[in-house]
């Protein structure tokens, strides 16, 4: 078996994998990242940047984020302590499913990541407290490129599960779209 499985989802280029975890007496292994293995899924470029979050409170929801080109991003996000409804959000406007999301559970316990691809928004909430991700990113953060849509926007309809405990005022501030919106041409 491999030690990463990929499984595409409902949306084109989003992947859940799944690791295999080698365990003895001490605890386990688990692969983060292989470039060979994920190259199946779409990621062609090295890792540009590793960013590591920490969310206190159970209900905090980051999000929705992604970089406009030619900054698009592709995201490996995994969940090192704790739980996460993990969120990618479709902002192509040539896809089928432009403006269509899909969510994840991501657990120390179920070792699975979300393979985000450019062109998604994506964002999460945690389930549990002190929670932990780990995000590889294929581009590295350009100010310039950033971009971000309301979490709250009828126009997705986001279910998120939990009560809202803790999201910042610029998270919470970012604009609802409108007919002005292009999405992510990539």
């Amino acid at each position: 078996m491999s030690r990463l499985a990929l499984h595409p989802l409902t949306l084109d280029g989003l992947v859940r994998v799944d690791r295999a975890r080698l365990g003895d007496p001490r605890g386990f292994l688990a692969r983060i990242f292989c470039a060979e293995t994920l190259r199946e899924a779409g990621w062609t470029m090295p890792i540009a940047q590793i960013n590591h979050t920490y969310s206190a409170a159970q209900g905090t929801i980051r999000g929705m984020h992604f970089q406009y080109a030619p900054h698009a991003e592709m995201k490996l996000v995994t969940c090192l302590r704790g739980e996460i409804w993990d969120v990618a959000l479709d902002l192509r406007p040539a896809s089928p499913r432009y403006l269509h999301w899909h969510a994840e559970i991501l657990s120390a316990e179920n070792g699975r990541a979300l393979l985000i691809p450019e062109g998604c928004a994506h964002g999460f909430q945690a389930l549990s407290p002190d929670v932990e991700i780990l995000y590889c990113h294929s581009r590295a953060y350009a100010p310039e490129a950033e971009g971000a849509v309301n979490a709250f926007d009828p126009a997705f309809g986001i279910a998120w599960p939990l009560p809202v405990s803790v999201m910042s005022d610029r998270d919470r501030g970012h604009p609802l779209i409108d007919d002005n919106f292009k999405g992510v041409a990539l």
